[in-house]
């Protein structure tokens, strides 16, 4: 059995977020996943709680001919859809819906945003004002539109402060991402960009900081004093559905690795920032990513590992494998799975390794941070130090947000018998309240300026320093044999022999800690 000791939080209600300035929102892309998914459900919650201005106008900017009342309802059925029926409230959304406009254009069209400024004018009072952007596109629009809104003057900020939110990926290696970064900086000035990772968005990412800086009980133990080892797992029971065209491409190094998990790995091993603020958050970030020394082609070999899923079986349904996926060549070597061990060279984490690892089709849908302590010189127990389970804390990201504390106890009993026992906090039964979802975090700290959340440019540059080694020493060594795991599976065996090396294994997915209690007995 594993025993969970409740942890309940002291304050609850609702959250106190900043209250946005009025501005227009412009989404281009506005008929596109992304924004029915997340962007516009995200929008209707910061209008209900009163964090978006009542004078705010959205405008969605898409290639589709329609007015603004057939984007109203198509919106209004995204809306819908991703909210419930019994969260969906009729009422709230006719009230939202009055902000809603759209305009046609071709987006790789530069001379058709002259049309865009002079409609944003017309809703706005003749004037500009406040813009935000989001280029809710594919990567290879965002170019034509950062040249449509230069050509158009709709960066300037004589009128009223102007940002645009660009999601990843930032390019496909460092060379390409420092051409996409140039690109931009023809047209918007380094603080009037915000490269979003929704990964930052969430609660538990958020708490990482507090739980490190706020709480002298951890801090003083964050370190290769009495830590083992560190692992990040991003793993999901879903294939790549209808992204086949775009994974072919991609792959989980750049897809998961670049960005998702490297922010992860910089916020569990980062330094403490001097303020809780854009840059001095960033830069502390960026000394992590810079103390890690880029792999040589033999550290590539030895220290990640590639997979791809075939056909298997997820809750009891037979699923195809990768390379049986529409948009998916037959022979294709894009990996799936990655596994990979970081070392970062500095006095707080010297020797401590950095294991991360993401996935498709795994055995379970987990993300999570789990820091593994070293075992403690245990004499007490002479011959059966064995029997005595490291401790572990686990930051749980996705699902059940919150945090885990594993220690060891005594049993109730006659003989010393020692079990595994975790306090477990849930941000949900702690706080009694909704947890915002990613994109209303950044969708108002982009609407209020705050850039803490984001990507600045040297940021994704040093990941890229790190990424570009591998992904080419790959490109020259391709893979013997593919697929390497079933669907359904923990991954590929050789991911388990990457940690076994150093005498450390991976928790196996899903579970809690542990599932099951580690006993034994000793006399007394």
């Amino acid at each position: 059995m594993t025993i969970n000791i409740e942890a309940v939080a002291t304050k609850s209600g609702e959250s106190a977020l900043a209250k946005a300035e009025a501005c227009v929102i412009v989404i281009f892309g506005a008929t596109g996943d992304l924004t029915k998914r997340k962007l516009m459900p995200a929008l209707c919650h910061l209008a209900r709680k009163g964090e978006l201005s009542e004078a705010s106008i959205i405008i969605g900017v898409d290639r589709e001919t329609m007015d603004t009342d057939k984007f109203r309802a198509l919106m209004q059925s995204a809306v819908h859809e991703a909210k419930g029926d019994q969260l969906f409230d009729a009422e709230e959304w006719r009230h939202f819906a009055q902000k809603l406009n759209y305009f046609a254009c071709d987006l790789k069209e530069p001379s058709r945003y002259g049309g865009l400024a002079a409609r944003i004018q017309e809703l706005n009072g003749g004037t500009l004002g406040n813009r935000l952007y989001y280029c809710a596109t594919p990567p290879t629009l965002v170019e034509p539109i950062i040249a449509g809104i230069g050509t158009a003057g709709l960066a300037g900020e004589a009128s009223g402060w102007s940002r645009i939110i660009i999601e990843k990926p930032f390019g496909r290696d460092l060379a390409s991402a420092q051409a996409l970064s140039d690109t931009i900086a023809l047209v918007f000035m380094e603080h009037q960009i915000y490269r979003i990772d929704h990964y930052l968005g969430k609660e538990t990412v958020q708490n990482i900081l507090v739980f490190r800086f706020g709480n002298a009980l951890f801090e003083p133990v964050w370190n290769r004093n009495h830590i083992d080892y560190v692992e990040i797992t991003a793993a999901e029971t879903l294939g790549i559905g209808h992204r086949g065209g775009y994974y072919e491409e991609a792959g989980a190094l750049r897809d998961m690795v670049t960005n998702h998990l490297m922010q992860l790995l910089a916020l569990i091993a980062m330094e403490p920032p001097i303020a809780f603020d854009a840059d001095a958050v960033r830069d502390k970030k960026i000394q992590v990513w810079r103390t890690i020394k880029p792999m040589t082609a033999a550290e590539v070999a030895a220290k990640t590992v590639r997979g791809q899923y075939g056909s298997g079986q997820i809750d009891q349904d037979v699923v195809p494998g990768y390379r049986e996926e529409p948009s998916v060549a037959s022979d294709s070597n894009t990996e799936t799975y990655v596994a990979a061990e970081f070392r970062i060279e500095n006095w707080r984490w010297a020797g401590v390794p950095f294991y991360l690892r993401t996935g498709k089709r795994l055995a379970r849908g987990v993300t999570e941070l789990a820091v593994h302590f070293k075992r403690p010189p245990q004499p007490l127990f002479a011959g059966k130090t064995e029997l005595i389970e490291p401790n572990v804390i686990a930051l749980r990201i996705h699902p059940n947000e919150g945090i885990d504390i594993s220690f060891d106890a005594k049993q109730p009993g006659s003989e010393m018998q020692t079990v595994n026992v975790q306090m477990d906090f849930r941000y949900q039964q702690a706080f009694n309240m909704r947890i915002p979802e990613a994109y209303e975090t950044l969708l108002l700290d982009a609407l209020c300026g705050d850039a803490t959340l984001f990507t600045r440019r040297d940021g994704v540059e040093a990941q890229w320093r790190l990424i570009d080694p591998i992904l080419e020493s790959w490109r020259q060594q391709p893979p013997e044999t593919l697929p390497n795991y079933a669907a359904g599976s923990e991954g590929p065996k050789a991911a388990d022999e990457l940690l076994a090396r150093n005498g450390h294994k991976w928790r196996l997915l899903g579970t809690q800690l542990t599932n099951t209690p580690q006993t034994g007995t000793t006399k007394q």
